[in-house]
Parts: C-alpha cells; structure tokens; sequence
C-alpha cells in the first residue's frame, strides 16, 4: 500500500509519499507562501537514494487547492513522478496539531470526525483550521480513499487528572477545556517504541523519558509505554526554553507588561511565542549560530545555552521523580539529534542518578540509533531519529487494515 502523509500549515503543505511494503520514501516535498505573490514548492523523488532527484518551482500558489493539485501532478508526472495515477494512494494520513479531549487514537476521518475535529478550532485556531483545509481538499482530490487523522495531542491524553489539571477556577475546566494538553505526541510515541525496541522491552513495560528538542521543545513521561506527563501545557508555550517561545513563566508577567507596558494580550502573546526564548536571551534562536557566538565570546549567547539546558535538566530530574524507575532518556528532533553539547549540558550533574553519558560517542555525529550512556550507567542514554511521518503512515495503514 502507499500512503500519502499531509501537513498542511497556515501558508504551507508538507507532504511525502511512502512505499508500505518496505517503508520506503518515495517522494517528500513542501509547498510554501501560499497566499503571497510568489510561492515555492520543491519535492525530492526517492530521496537518499540513487534515483534521487528534486524538483524546485518559484510560482504563484494562490490557495491550498491549487497546491494540492500541484503536489497530485508532481507525484504522477511522466519524466520524474512516483505513481501511474493518483489512484494508487491507497490511504492519506493527515498530521492534525490539537485533538482537544475529542481524539485520544488515531481516527478515520468521517463526517462525524470532521464536526468533531471542528470543535477543537477555539484549542488552535491558526493550525486546526489549516488541518482542516488539507483534510478537505485531499477529501476532494483523493475522492474514497481513507483519510486519517493522527494527532500531535493524542498520546498524551493518557495523563491523569492530576498531572493535566491546572489548580484554576473548576469551571474553566469544564466549560473552557483549560488543561495541558501536551505535543509532538507523535514523535515522542514513535521514539519510545523504536527505545523500546533497542532495549529488548516490551513497549507497555517501558519506563522512560524522551526528549524532544527542536526550534519547539518538549518533554514526556512514559510510564509502561504510555505518557503520563509532559512539559507543554494548554498550548505548545509552557515548558522548555525554545527557539523563540519562552517556555514556563510566572503568570504574573502577563498583567505586569499590561499595567507598565500598555501592552495589549496579543502584544505579549506575540512576545512570548515570537521573540522569546533563545531569540529573546540572546538574539539567536538557530543554536548553530548560538555555539558560533559562544566561540566569538558573546556572553549573551553562552547565558541562552546555559538557560535551556538548564531548564532541561531540571524536567528530566522531574521526570525521573514521577517515574521512579527509568530504562532510558531518549533524545531526539533537530538539536536532541545532532546537538553533542546541548546534550552533554542537559545531563550534566546526574551521574548519581545513574545517569552516566559516555562523553566521546556523544560527541560523534551519527545519523541512526545510537546508545550514549556508559555500560556502567543504570538509564539507558540514547539518540533516537524522530520519524513522523512515517509514524502517521504506519498508524494511518494499521487502522485501514483493521
């Protein structure tokens, strides 16, 4: 079966193509700008591979329609494309940012799903209303094939009450559905059970916490293969220090810019997702350029560095609390993946929670599943690659098959 896995942004579409008989790629690619007078959208065809080549266009992409069917006449194009016809699609797995308490499994996307995935718009306004468009429009192109929704909150929604409620008011609860929710689930699903693997646990017996650090950042919990905490909250704001969100922050800070600043909610929504975080210590958010800095000597970078894998460290230390035992710390996404130093840092100091990273293996870039820790360390260290998409492939293809 070949499955199509969909990301559809406010101005952009992700897509990529996968063979499932051997889960290969086939073709992945992105359009973006849409909207704006000129638009892009480039797609690799058997990508790492031999065969490999890329196609890049510059164009006026004036509406998610129009780049949907852009995307269907690339895969099935004569000289480069990947399929005889679109009808070879056999399932369409669409990457959904917040299912709300509406979706804890991945679920196939019926009139019924649909009305119900709409009434989680308030939860995320810009990215649910972008998902939703995708849905539609490859409901359009794709007319009977499967679609499926996979969804970023799902894998947390086994947190219990007392680690998901916020002590606030009872009726914003249950009128507002105010509560962490948590992200990247996918991703921090899809390392457990790749760790779980490597570490010869059964996925449902694993205890572990998994890292997952990007220009966004999360942590999780995992406790027998399920979540059962998570560092981002009612939004993907709370938690760690990230590319430019700040991460956790005293409430207060709110009213204080308010009352001293005359500055408006979205004004200081704006601040603390857009020029926070490392852009707002140091004027960075790239953390290629922030070591680039440190090298220079700039102080302020060298703070953000400290900052973030500062406020790392303590959620593993957290997380080792709420769990007890733990098999591994998983580290995966753009800096988790190829960040040596952030790593190093975030582990710093815990060798007497057995937690001993073996310093030269850490420092070596590697592109697979790699064991970080010392064979005397009692937690498993590990440097997983996050897949995604082929995640929500595997989860679209399983449910179909059913």
């Amino acid at each position: 079966m070949k499955a199509l896995v969909i990301n559809s942004g406010s101005s952009s579409l992700k897509f990529q193509l996968l063979d499932m008989d051997n889960e290969s790629v086939l073709a992945s690619g992105l359009v973006e700008r849409i909207g704006d007078a000129e638009g892009n959208i480039k797609c690799t065809f058997h990508p790492d591979t031999e065969k490999e080549s890329v196609v890049k266009k510059t164009l006026p992409i004036p509406t998610h329609t129009v780049a949907g069917q852009m995307v269907v006449d690339l895969l099935t194009d004569k000289e480069h494309g990947v399929l005889a016809d679109k009808s070879e699609v056999g399932v369409i797995g669409h990457r959904v940012v917040h299912g709300g308490e509406n979706f804890s499994k991945t679920t196939l996307l019926n009139d019924a799903a649909i009305a119900a995935l709409e009434d989680t718009v308030p939860l995320a306004p810009l990215h649910n209303t972008a998902n939703l468009d995708g849905i539609r429009i490859a409901q359009e192109l794709f007319p009977g094939v499967p679609q499926v929704g996979v969804f970023d909150t799902a894998f947390h929604q086994t947190l219990p009450p007392h680690a998901f409620r916020y002590a606030i008011p009872k009726d914003l609860y249950e009128k507002d559905r105010i509560r962490r929710y948590g992200f990247h689930g996918t991703s921090h699903k899809y390392v457990v059970g790749e760790c779980a693997k490597l570490c010869g646990i059964d996925v449902d017996k694993i205890n572990a916490i998994t890292v997952h650090l990007g220009n966004g950042g999360s942590i999780t919990a995992v406790e027998n293969g399920k979540s059962v905490d998570t560092s981002m909250g009612f939004t993907p704001l709370q938690g760690l220090v990230m590319g430019t969100r700040s991460g956790d922050i005293d409430p207060s800070v709110h009213a204080f810019l308010a009352r001293n600043h005359q500055m408006s909610c979205d004004e200081i929504d704006n601040m603390l997702n857009k020029e926070s975080g490392l852009k707002g210590l140091c004027g960075l958010n790239d953390m290629r350029d922030i070591h680039a800095a440190i090298e220079k000597g700039d102080k302020d970078a060298e703070l953000a560095l400290a900052v973030q894998t500062y406020r790392t460290k303590k959620y593993i230390g957290a997380y080792m609390a709420v769990l007890g035992r733990v098999d591994a710390i998983v580290f995966t996404a753009g800096i988790g993946e190829n960040d040596d130093i952030v790593r190093e840092m975030s582990l710093a100091g815990l060798e007497n929670f057995g937690i001993i990273l073996d310093t030269k293996i850490n420092a070596q870039r590697v592109k697979t599943p790699t064991l970080l820790s010392t064979p005397e360390s009692k937690v498993q260290i590990w440097c997983i690659p996050t897949n995604e998409e082929l995640a929500i492939a595997r989860e679209a293809v399983a449910l179909v098959s059913k």
